[in-house]
């Protein structure tokens, strides 16, 4: 594993880190939201058919704070890169790989969304919320699925490459029936521009910490993967 990227110290290092730090992420972004509006607000924002108007007015009452929020989900975003390399090298197989290859694609998507939502923030700034809203959501359709549809047809990799990769890593043993599901629960979270995070995501983030910091600490150990034997239903 040492031989190829991310190796052993990135690879081992963005196992530990890149989930931590998207659980953070998630966590500041439910409780900016909370933060910067009131009841009354948040009421008006509930009733929205999009969650870019409540956070695009959140964005506008605290705008420290959910840059904040949103830049430490980018770079939770940027280390699960390397994280889900390590991963995929360490299940091994076409399964692995495809899988690892796909969800790489899913975060490229969060990425394009991550720049969307901080092009939307500034255009408060210059605009004014009226204004900019209006002209956000005139053309949310179009920013949101990028040019050519391209970032939205790549975040479906975020699904399917993580059902694949939970599997292989399954099938290979490094992780067991109840580290894959959680890998699994935390794939469906949702992706796109300018959306408001909930306990129930921050929750699933957790739970991928709990799947993927342990076997980063082995990484970093230089422990290498155990042959792994047939896969047992109930197993961690």
């Amino acid at each position: 594993m040492n031989a190829y990227f991310p190796g052993r110290w990135i690879g081992g290092a963005a196992l530990v880190a890149g989930p931590v730090v998207l659980a953070a992420g998630y966590l500041l972004r439910y409780v900016a939201t909370v933060t910067a509006l009131s009841p009354e607000q948040q009421a008006w924002a509930d009733e929205q058919p999009f969650a870019a108007y409540g956070q695009l007015l959140a964005y506008t009452a605290e705008p420290a704070l959910i840059t904040l929020a949103y830049g430490v989900f980018a770079l939770g975003m940027m280390l699960l890169f390397p994280a889900f390399v390590a991963l995929a090298q360490r299940a091994g197989g076409g399964l692995a790989f495809w899988g690892g290859a796909l969800l790489v694609a899913g975060l490229f998507a969060r990425l394009y969304f991550a720049g969307a939502d901080q092009t939307a923030f500034q255009l408060t700034e210059s605009a004014g919320l009226g204004r900019a809203t209006d002209g956000v959501m005139a053309e949310y359709v179009d920013i949101a699925y990028g040019p050519w549809h391209i970032p939205v047809m790549a975040s479906v990799g975020q699904y399917a490459g993580t059902l694949l990769l939970a599997v292989a890593a399954w099938r290979a043993g490094v992780f067991g029936t109840a580290r894959a599901l959680m890998l699994l629960l935390a794939g469906g979270t949702w992706v796109g521009v300018l959306k408001g995070a909930s306990i129930p995501d921050v929750l699933v983030t957790v739970l991928l910490c709990v799947a993927l910091v342990p076997l980063g600490v082995a990484v970093l150990r230089g422990r290498e993967p155990e042959p792994a034997g047939r896969p047992k239903a109930l197993s961690w």
